[in-house]
Formats: C-alpha cells, structure tokens, sequence
C-alpha cells in the first residue's frame, strides 16, 4: 500500500490518544489512548514509528491538539501539563528528528477545530476538557492563537477555573451548564461569530437547548483535524488552506 497516511496526535491533561488516518482523511482502525508521562519531555516519551518491515507507507504526522500556547511549533505555555518542563520546547521541530517524518504541532483547539469548521465565515472552536480552549477561523484560515481560557471572566476567575473539569466537578452539572450558557453569550459579544462550535470531553455533559449558532461536534474532530493541518499553506502557519504537499515531502517507511 503506497497511500500517504497521517498519524495525528491529541496531546492532553487526561491523556495522550492518537489514530491513522488514510489519504483522505478518514480514521484507519481505532484510536490509541495511554496514560501521559509529565515528567518525561517528549523527546525522551514521544512513540517511534516502525522502520522496518509490514507495508510500504508515505507516512507524515499531524500533531496537534497540545493542551497550551503553541507558536511555529514552539510550547510558549502548557498550563495542563507542566509549562516549567515544556516551555520554550521546539516540539515540531523535535518530533521531526525524533521520528524522521515531516511534523506539524498546533494547539488543541485549533486542531479540533480544523476538523469541525466548514470554511465559511467567523467560526469559532470552544473545547471543555481539563480546561477551556478556544480558537477562531476566517472563511477557513485560522486566525492567531489567543489564550482565552486564561482571560478572566466572572469573580475573578479564567474561563479555565470557571467553566473547566474542576469547576464541573465541584459545582455539579446543573451549576456548571449555567456557567457554560453565560460564556457561550460573553464570547457571542466579545467574537460575533457565525458558527460556535463545541467540542472535549466535557461537552457531552451540556444539557441545555443550544441556539442555531451553536453545535457539540465529535471529539474525533480533534484526530481528523490533524490531516487538515497539510492543507495550511507551507511557510505560514497561521495561513490559508491550500493543496496537499507534494510526495516529495513524504518519506516511505
């Protein structure tokens, strides 16, 4: 088999998943979840692709999904997983030499939302995992990263500490779906987005009628994004969607 495959990676609070995915972006058997490693960097944890043997694949991996502040492949922040041990850390460039296939690392968010947007529009990507992640696109160009989830937005508390795991665990479900329905109205008057799409392990807990506006997408999304990570233009990585890259690009092992 000679297809190209993308290896895609959600790197979270909860734990690390990843899944293959087939030339067209569809997932290839299961996903794969493990426990993460927090006092390991990932350059010593990161898994290694097979090198010998089985079938012939152009594989490349879309790495996204990294619960903090990503910049050109860099961990600026991981509030989730240790920013002392992973800031400043060339994540992108590092899972490269580590593995010897071309890689491309964004934040969680905005991978999730590569795979839930539609391309048309302000949309906007709200993740409710071990925090709150948000990212905004423009008919289809991801716009940059803003840190949101760590802006304050009642008593004093981040999105983060307001409507994240801790929060949903202590207040209960009830109290926690009122919180979610007043941020969802803050960002609607802060952004003014067309599309507000919902996605991380929390969001299946929302019990309220959401508006038009507004959807729950898979968390498969944040998986499948990774594929459509290739479509960003080379050279500008808050860019616009172009055409695949060519097989040059691709190494077969």
């Amino acid at each position: 088999m000679s297809e190209p495959r993308t290896l895609a990676i959600d790197i979270g609070g909860s734990g690390i998943k990843a899944v293959l995915l087939d030339e067209d972006g569809n997932m290839v058997g299961q996903r794969h979840r493990c426990r993460p490693q927090p006092s390991h960097r990932p350059s010593r944890s990161a898994p290694r692709h097979r090198r010998g043997g089985g079938p012939t694949w152009r594989l490349r991996s879309g790495v996204g999904r990294l619960s903090g502040y990503v910049r050109d492949g860099r961990v600026l922040t991981a509030p989730n997983l240790g920013t002392d041990a992973l800031a400043g850390l060339d994540l992108q460039t590092t899972l490269a030499q580590h593995w010897g296939k071309p890689v491309r690392v964004l934040n969680d968010a905005d991978v999730q939302g590569f795979g839930a947007i539609k391309g048309h529009g302000l949309e906007m990507m709200l993740t409710l995992g071990t925090g709150a992640g948000t990212a905004l696109f423009r008919d289809g160009e991801i716009m940059p990263h803003l840190e949101l989830g760590h802006h304050p937005v009642s008593g004093g508390k981040t999105y983060d500490q307001y409507i994240g795991n801790a929060a949903r665990q202590k207040k209960g479900k009830k109290a926690w779906n009122k919180r979610v329905a007043k941020a969802i109205e803050i960002l609607r008057e802060v952004v003014r987005f067309d599309h507000l799409y919902i996605g991380g392990g929390n969001a299946k807990d929302i019990t309220f009628a959401l508006p038009p506006d507004v959807a729950i997408v898979p968390n498969t999304d944040g998986l499948t994004g990774g594929f459509r990570l290739w479509r960003v233009a080379a050279g500008s990585p808050a860019g616009s969607v172009a055409a695949e890259p060519s097989d040059a690009s691709e190494a077969s092992i």
